[in-house]
Order: C-alpha cells, then structure tokens, then sequence
C-alpha cells in the first residue's frame, strides 16, 4: 500500500489531520463490519486501484471513502451510507486522513491514493454498496 510513493497535498507527512470534506475530497461513511466488507469488495476488483479508503481502529470502526470533489451529491446512496462534501449539503464535517507511514493510530489506510486512484470511483463505490 505504501509502495506507491503518491502523497496528494492532502496526504500528512506523518501522523493525521483533519480535512473538511468538499475541499480536497468527498466523503462517504459506512459502519464497521458492513464498510469492511464493502472495502474488501471493492479492493477485490480494482487491486492496488481501489483508491483511499480509511478506517478507523478504535470505537464502530467506520470505513471513509475518499472521492473526487463534488462527487457525492448526485447520487442515491443506500441507507446507512452517510455522505459528506459536496455543495448544497450544509454541515461541516471534517475527515481524518493518517500519513502513509509511521504511527497514524487511530486511523489507517485501508487503500491508500495512487496515481492512477487519487480518489476512489464513485461508481464502483456505489456497485459495492448496491450489491
């Protein structure tokens, strides 16, 4: 995962940070054990490509999928899929993204960005949501 040597701006050089979604990406949270097995899906089928994916290692666990500004709003996302980001939805909220290496505890890449995945697709997102 870290092999890829691809730190978008957005990435920290060691630790995390919190970024308001809508700036750099959109977000979209699904709860434990169903976002790990919508990770492990969409790894599955794109391998190194999956894109960012982050999850948290402490409380529900939840899953972040990392997509392309703009990219949430637009779409019917199932129950239990919250999203983030996007114009017209009027919350802030802010992700925690881990740096690629090094003790990023509580959070961790389960994908990490690569060149040719800076952001997870959001219609592979949603194909894995659906199934």
């Amino acid at each position: 995962m870290t092999n890829a040597i691809h730190r978008p701006d957005w990435v920290p050089a060691s630790g995390h940070r919190l970024h308001v979604t809508g700036v750099h990406f959109d977000a979209v949270r699904i709860e434990g054990l169903r976002g790990e097995l919508v990770a492990d899906w969409l790894v599955e089928v794109s391998g190194e490509d999956a894109g960012p994916i982050v999850c948290e290692a402490s409380g529900v666990r939840w899953v972040y999928f990392l997509l392309a500004p703009g990219e949430v709003r637009g779409h019917d996302w199932p129950l239990g899929v919250q999203q983030f980001g996007g114009k017209g939805l009027h919350t802030v909220t802010y992700v925690g993204v881990p740096a690629l290496e090094g003790n990023t505890w509580p959070l961790r890449w389960y994908s990490a960005p690569t060149p040719t995945a800076p952001y997870v697709d959001v219609e592979a997102l949603l194909a894995a949501v659906t199934r």
